[in-house]
């Protein structure tokens, strides 16, 4: 069985994506929206037709009790339009919260340092000299939170060691496969960068850790995947791998950005642990 075949969506079709649900948010929002900002490789290049997200970073006058319930429901609302519109991703918060380099909303530290360095208005005045640009720690903490919160829960690490589903799946397997990368790349350049750069990063170094997985993943995510039961051997090799090589990455980092937050030194330690608990080694023989 091969990988599952992906609806494309071209680079043409997503910016109209971006700027028809700009319009329909300023609708809903009013003057209460500053600017609507294209983020991430729609903005800045290498947009992949096959797997890549769309964008749409939204500033807001302010902070409101009932902001997050409005940006979900337009958000569901034009995720049911079709295949296209699924691929958008909101990121929002208020213009006061960009200002003090904090989010108030849902705007990780990476995409507020996207928004300052290649964000592409779509409406709206442009407020990108006020917003500041996250720093190192920032960017560190703010992606190892991400990381624990959406890659570390059981079911994932469940996931990653019996990982034929997400082989799969062509949008999954790559962000499964080449996030650690995009969180490397960002703490080591302090840059956001794009996906591609990120890969040649990886590979450019002495022995990459899961080199042929990182290099299925950059076929997939140009629209060429390899059969599916071909990733599930390479995902069951060198997944673990691969993110016991960014948990070993981030643990000296956060000692020396950010000693305080132990909590996080902690969370990479348990999850590092858990990696490494593959349920078959654990099976009687």
């Amino acid at each position: 069985m091969s990988a599952r075949p992906e609806e494309t969506v071209d680079a043409e079709s997503a910016a109209r994506v971006a700027e028809h649900s700009a319009r329909l948010f300023q609708q809903t929002l009013g003057d209460r929206l500053v600017a609507a900002y294209a983020l991430g490789s729609l903005a800045h290049g290498g947009f992949a037709p096959a797997v890549s997200d769309i964008d749409l970073a939204l500033v807001l006058t302010d902070r409101r009790q009932d902001d997050d319930e409005t940006v979900r429901g337009v958000t569901h609302e034009l995720h049911r339009k079709d295949a296209a519109y699924q691929r958008l991703s909101v990121f929002w918060s208020s213009l006061p919260a960009l200002r003090a380099d904090r989010e108030d909303g849902r705007f990780p530290a990476v995409d507020r340092l996207d928004l300052k360095v290649s964000g592409a208005l779509l409406l709206g005045g442009d407020v990108r000299p006020e917003v500041a640009q996250p720093g190192a720690a920032t960017l560190l903490t703010d992606s190892v939170r991400f990381a624990l919160r959406m890659l570390a829960p059981d079911p994932v690490v469940a996931e990653f060691h019996h990982p034929a589903r997400l082989a799969a799946d062509t949008r999954r397997f790559t962000k499964a496969v080449l996030l650690p990368l995009r969180f490397l790349y960002t703490a080591a350049a302090a840059d956001c960068g794009s996906t591609d750069d990120a890969i040649r990063h990886h590979l450019a170094q002495p022995a990459p850790v899961a080199a042929e997985l990182v290099r299925a993943a950059t076929r997939a995510r140009h629209g060429q995947p390899d059969p599916a039961e071909h990733l599930t051997g390479l995902l069951h090799a060198e997944l673990v791998p691969l993110y016991l090589y960014y948990i070993d990455s981030c643990l000296p980092r956060l000692a020396r950005l950010a000693p305080a937050d132990g909590d996080l030194a902690q969370g990479l330690s348990d999850w590092r642990a858990r990696l490494l608990d593959r349920p078959e080694a654990r099976a009687p023989h």
